[in-house]
């Protein structure tokens, strides 16, 4: 494993190869709050067959933050200029929850040998009427401390309610990464699967709470030709909570 760095329209990128350099491309990119390292056992596993890129997200491990508030387009940008730079055509392309959210992007109008989507995000979370009550009063909140103290004072308050009331990624993110989450954590990308033409492979936990099965079920009716391989029990990290299998699943895959 060698790690390198890329400047991309002012953006430092760091990204890790593994394998022989002249073996067919794989782009694995990590999930939310991630980096390279957290999936490093799926890069190793593909390295027997395939040159891994295994990057490091804008905002993520040793990549450089973005200077604005991306969403999910910017990031996909960014991997196709990182492609083109580094001559990496028709890519097998590999995505883990947020990085999943990249790979389905960028297949639905690039060239691409193999999709791979592991407990991938890209389907619209449903929301309870609790949900969008709380939005409505957190909007309303804003609007009066806007009015009481100013937007600049107002919006450093908002963020630390944030902090508080947000999941863990979202207190754990620097302030700019918070705005990157919001934005792209409500994203539906159920309009671009049917553009998928490459063979698709989906990997789930069948306990998955971050992207349930059923989002997984919903990818497979939308991807074209797509098959589902779940595992009973594991989690949102099913690479990690089934190893052995999940490394199978994929040597085969890859090897087909």
């Amino acid at each position: 494993m060698t790690t390198e760095r890329l400047r991309i329209n002012g953006v430092e990128l760091s990204y890790a190869t593994y394998g022989d350099a002249s073996a067919p491309p794989m782009v694995l990119m990590h999930g939310w709050g991630c980096t390279h390292k957290t999936v490093e056992s799926i890069a190793q596993t593909a390295a027997q067959t395939h040159h891994v890129y295994s990057v490091d997200f804008p905002g993520f491990g040793d990549s450089q933050e973005p200077l604005q508030a991306w969403g999910t387009e910017e990031y996909t940008t960014l991997i196709e200029l990182m492609c083109r730079e580094l001559g990496i055509v028709e890519p097998v392309l590999a995505g883990h929850s947020f990085g999943g959210r990249v790979a389905i992007t960028f297949a639905s109008r690039n060239k691409v040998s193999k999709v791979i989507l592991i407990d991938s995000a890209g389907v619209k979370p449903k929301r309870t009427a609790d949900y969008y009550l709380r939005v409505y009063w957190f909007k309303f909140k804003k609007r009066i401390l806007q009015l009481a103290l100013g937007r600049e004072k107002a919006a450093q308050v908002l963020d630390r309610l944030r902090a508080k009331a947000g999941s863990a990624d979202y207190r754990n993110s620097s302030p700019m990464m918070r705005r990157i989450l919001s934005r792209v954590v409500n994203e539906d990308l159920c309009h671009l699967m049917p553009l998928i033409s490459a063979p698709t492979l989906l990997i789930w936990g069948s306990d998955d709470t971050a992207t349930p099965l059923s989002d997984a079920q919903k990818m497979e009716r939308l991807i074209p030709g797509s098959g589902l391989v779940n595992f009973p029990g594991a989690s949102h990290y099913s690479f990690l909570d089934r190893p052995a299998q999940f490394a199978a699943v994929l040597r085969s895959f890859l090897n087909s």
